[in-house]
Parts: structure tokens; sequence; C-alpha cells
């Protein structure tokens, strides 16, 4: 918490403190079972354990500290597994939307990382929020999606649990991924274009490379099949939520077994931006300005040719999952 952010505080204080550090983006706030205020803040939260958080800021630790009586920290009940790229931040928000949805703070990256799945179950509910017994707990972590491991490890901590993947086109997601990648100065950034690394030399597509083969969705998806059944895994139309982001969530808050609460009142199209925001009341949020990158201009005929490689890997995803995106083929 801010240094002039304290406890003791009047309560006139306290909300103003809490909405401007909300403002300022480093403030989850908890709601209560009816959409309730802010009741109480603990100075000391006595199961804290930051040890092998990569990044524990002073926002962080005030996120943490928040919390309503009578409340727990619980193992999450649904998981948003990926892709990356494919708009797992902008799901997650959109779903904090709901009264009844509680939100990790960032990517926990258990079941994905050996040294914290090592920590064991309770490090891992130790990085989730305060909930009530009538609201869920979402983490998202991305590279759960591509990691041979995680099935088999999410299903030995809740068999039952409700899984979420995000997909968009995967020529564009292919794209972005390169994108975000190059525009990382801390990133081992390679000094060639998008369609050398993605065309080899004699002409066909490079499926090594790593945005090609995590667009390529089928050979992943087959995996969480073998460990979970299809009824347990809701696949979300990336393309569809950034367009139409109410018809999709209210699909999934079917799938989630939630009252549906998320309408049109919730976002504004931001022209600027080019892409929906959230409004939670009073309060609009836009999501970062690293999220909606420009994305570069790629060659037609490399386009093309993605289209044509992905043809094949799109139907039998469609056919493995029952449903058909319409992705472009040409």
């Amino acid at each position: 918490m801010r240094r002039w952010c304290v406890p003791n505080v009047q309560w006139s204080q306290l909300v103003l403190c809490v909405t401007v550090l909300f403002l300022l983006g480093g403030l989850h706030i908890y709601r209560g079972p009816n959409g309730g205020q802010l009741q109480a803040l603990d100075e000391v939260v006595d199961d804290e354990d930051t040890s092998g958080s990569t990044r524990t800021t002073q926002d962080d630790r005030a996120y943490r500290r928040l919390r309503f009586p009578k409340t727990s920290r619980r193992l999450p009940q649904a998981i948003i597994i990926g892709v990356r790229k494919g708009g797992t931040r902008a799901l997650l928000e959109m779903l904090f939307l709901h009264k009844s949805v509680q939100k990790a703070n960032g990517e926990v990256h258990f079941f994905d990382r050996d040294d914290n799945y090592e920590r064991g179950l309770d490090w891992y509910r130790r990085r989730m929020p305060y909930s009530f017994p009538n609201q869920i707990t979402i983490e998202k972590s991305p590279s759960y999606f591509v990691t041979p491991e995680v099935p088999e490890r999410i299903k030995a901590m809740n068999s039952s649990i409700k899984l979420l993947l995000i997909l968009r086109d995967p020529v564009i997601r292919a794209i972005s991924d390169y994108t975000q990648l190059h525009s990382n100065p801390l990133a081992n950034r390679s000094s060639r274009s998008f369609e050398q690394l993605v065309v080899k030399p004699d002409g066909t597509v490079n499926t090594n490379y790593r945005p090609v083969a995590v667009s390529t969705y089928h050979n992943h998806v087959y995996r969480w099949l073998d460990v979970f059944p299809r009824d347990q895994l809701f696949v979300v139309n990336g393309d569809r939520l950034i367009t139409n982001p109410v018809s999709e969530l209210n699909r999934i808050e079917t799938f989630l077994g939630l009252e549906h609460r998320i309408s049109a009142e919730n976002f504004y199209f931001n022209r600027t931006k080019g892409f929906y925001c959230l409004r939670y009341g009073p309060v609009d949020k836009c999501l970062k300005e690293t999220k909606g990158r420009k994305h570069p201009e790629i060659q037609p005929a490399v386009v093309s040719k993605l289209r044509e490689h992905f043809g094949q890997h799109n139907q039998k995803l469609y056919d493995v999952l029952g449903q058909d995106f319409g992705w472009p083929e040409k």
C-alpha cells in the first residue's frame, strides 16, 4: 500500500486511497458476493510467502493484503490455459467484470515451471486472491497450453476443473507473437524479418519456428483431450471476443455456471486503440499500451503461404473440437 494510505485513516480517505490506486493500475479491488465495498485491510498476511517470486513490488504487496472478513485463498476452480497472444489477458480482465469472479494477480506459472511446481499446492494457493465461498477463482498462464506435463499436473490437483482455451486466427497469432518478441528489449531477438524466420530457404514453412509451432493448435489440443473430457474444455473464439465480447462472455458465463451479469454496459469502444475497453461501474479501464501492438506489414505471398499451410491443420482442429472457426485459408 502506498505509504500515505494506512489502515487507521477515516473511511472517506480510505475510499479515496483505494480509488486512486485502482486508477493507477496497481490494485485489484475485491468485491463481496453482492458487489459490496471494501470492509477491511490486513496489515499482515500470516501465510504470505514471497519466496521464489521474481517480481514482488510494493503494489503487489498491497494487492495481497486486501481482503474481506470470512474470505480465504482457494485453489482455482477454472484456469485459462492459453494460448499465448490469443487474448488471455483480455479474457481474464473481462471475466473479472463479473462480481462472482476473483482473479490471480499476474501469471502464476505453477504447472509449467518445475521449480514452482516443486513448491507444492500450498505455495500455489498463496498466489491466489482471497474470495468468498460462492465466488470462483481464475488464474491464467498461457504457456500451460503447450507444456507437455501440465494436463496431468492440473488433473492431479482437480480432475473436475474447468479449462478455458482462447484461440484466434493462427496466422495473425503467429505475427502477433513475432511482434511481441521483437518489441521486447530484453529478449534475445533475431535481426531477421518475420518472412525470413517463417519461410525456409527452400520455400517451405519453418514448422520449428515457435510462433508457427504454437499456432498448430491441434498438436497441443490432443494432449489435453487425452487427460480431460471435452466438456471440461471451453474453447473461446478469440476473434469474436474482440469484435463482439458480450456474446462470447455470455457463453463462458454459462460454462462456468455463473449468472449472466456481463452486458454491453460493461464495454465501450476506444477508437484510438481500436478495441473495446472495460467499464467497472464509474471506472473505465483499457489494457496496457503493450496490448494491441501494431503488426508489421507482412508480404502478401508469405501470408498466403501460411494460410495454405495452416488450412489442413485447422481442419484437424475443427474435427477434434467439433467447432469450426472459419479461419481464412487463402
